[in-house]
């Protein structure tokens, strides 16, 4: 009798398990909609009457938040009921998203779509990854890039819907409802989530030895390390490219190539699906090569693309779409090759710690991206400017992924 119990409550965990990571996939994809930016930026443009610069600092600086609260998170991911840390950090979330369709300048969107958004993101953002992988200690690396894929991906449903509702309601409106959408979802997704006990799942996993290594290198001695500087400058770079192109992704379509409203955002769903796809693809190529070939063949995707996009114009539609589905993609795969070099390079032991301080250089990269592709454009009223950035910056990360980093 008692070995059928245990069977029924078995059978029961593992459907939960599975419940979490598909609950998990929904909550990245509200998160997610950070990535729909530019869906909303020419919008902003007219509203405010600003160029590219300044229509880029509400994206710039809610990436930048994003990470710095994600590094101050992290730490306190055990202490607190998954539920609880979601339901705080949605508030913030939405709040940000709600408080945007009431501002009356660029600056007071970059404090609420950017700090109060972003802080809000960075709060979430480590939750349904802790939670997917408590509860699959076999194959963590998986199921956590399944839960990820829903961040890549969500452009794919949100893009569209903000699409829909800038045209139909205007831009402040859609800020409006997309918070209010995000305040009521977040949280009632997020209520059946917990951490299994230590007896079960997490504890069955150690015996397998499926849970971090006795052994890493701690954080300090991983930022003395060259290679640590290697990694940082390579994710960096990787992370600015990725973010400030998808930053400009309907402003390109519709200024440079003469499309649509319309067809930007439906390619937009397009490009999203290669960001979804980019992470497994590219941890699978850490896992199967090395994290330094992984960065080289990044690297190169961008170049052929950044070309792609210097040879486009008005009307080029099949350039503009490979182009930007490579961008995209690559964006992803740095998402997965950051972390997986991370815990390849410096071991699980120390892994979330780790991981934390690399992760501020895709806070950084993101500023530093942000702004210099809008002055770049703003100064020689021409995107192209920007592509010719892009490979410069590719061959700089070229250099610091194979010279600096060491394979262990």
């Amino acid at each position: 009798m008692e070995k059928i119990v245990n069977e029924i409550n078995t059978n029961v965990e593992s459907k939960k398990r599975w419940l979490y990571v598909f609950l998990g996939i929904i909550i990245m994809m509200c998160l997610g909609t950070v990535y729909s930016w530019s869906v909303f930026r020419i919008s902003i443009e007219k509203i405010f009457d600003i160029g590219a610069a300044q229509s880029g600092l509400p994206y710039m600086i809610s990436l930048a938040s994003y990470a710095v609260f994600m590094l101050l998170t992290g730490k306190h991911l055990d202490k607190y009921s998954p539920r609880t840390i979601i339901f705080i950090g949605s508030l913030l979330v939405g709040g940000g998203w709600i408080l945007s369709g009431f501002a009356n300048n660029i600056y007071v969107l970059t404090c609420t779509y950017g700090l109060i958004t972003g802080a809000g993101v960075g709060i979430v953002y480590g939750v349904p990854m802790t939670v997917a992988a408590k509860w699959f200690p076999e194959k963590k690396g998986l199921i956590v890039g399944l839960v990820l894929v829903g961040f890549g991906l969500s452009p794919f449903i949100t893009a569209p819907i903000a699409g829909y509702l800038i045209e139909t309601y205007g831009v402040m409106a859609a800020f409006k409802i997309l918070g209010a959408a995000f305040i009521v979802l977040m949280p009632a997704v997020a209520y059946p989530l917990s951490y299994p006990v230590e007896s079960g799942y997490e504890s069955a996993g150690k015996i397998r030895g499926a849970s971090a290594a006795a052994h890493g290198t701690s954080t300090s001695d991983m930022i003395k390390a060259k290679s640590f500087k290697g990694l940082y400058l390579s994710f960096m770079i990787g992370a600015m490219i990725g973010l400030m192109l998808i930053g400009m992704t309907s402003n390109v379509g519709i200024e440079l190539i003469k499309l649509s409203k319309g067809k930007v955002v439906l390619l937009m769903s397009l490009f999203a699906v290669f960001n979804g796809v980019g992470r497994p693809t590219f941890g699978w190529i850490t896992d199967r090569f090395s994290h330094k070939k992984a960065m080289l063949i990044s690297y190169v995707l961008i170049i052929i693309a950044s070309v792609f996009m210097l040879m486009a114009g008005d009307g080029s539609v099949m350039l503009y779409a490979a182009a930007f589905s490579i961008f995209w993609f690559n964006l992803g795969g740095w998402l997965a090759i950051a972390p997986t070099s991370t815990i390849a390079m410096y071991g699980a032991k120390h892994y979330s710690q780790n991981y934390g301080v690399i992760f501020t250089a895709y806070g950084i990269g993101a500023i530093i991206g942000v702004l210099a592709s809008g002055m770049i454009k703003d100064a020689f009223s021409s995107y192209y400017a920007v592509f010719y950035f892009v490979i410069a910056l590719c061959i700089l990360g070229i250099v610091s992924s194979q010279k600096m980093i060491k394979v262990q």
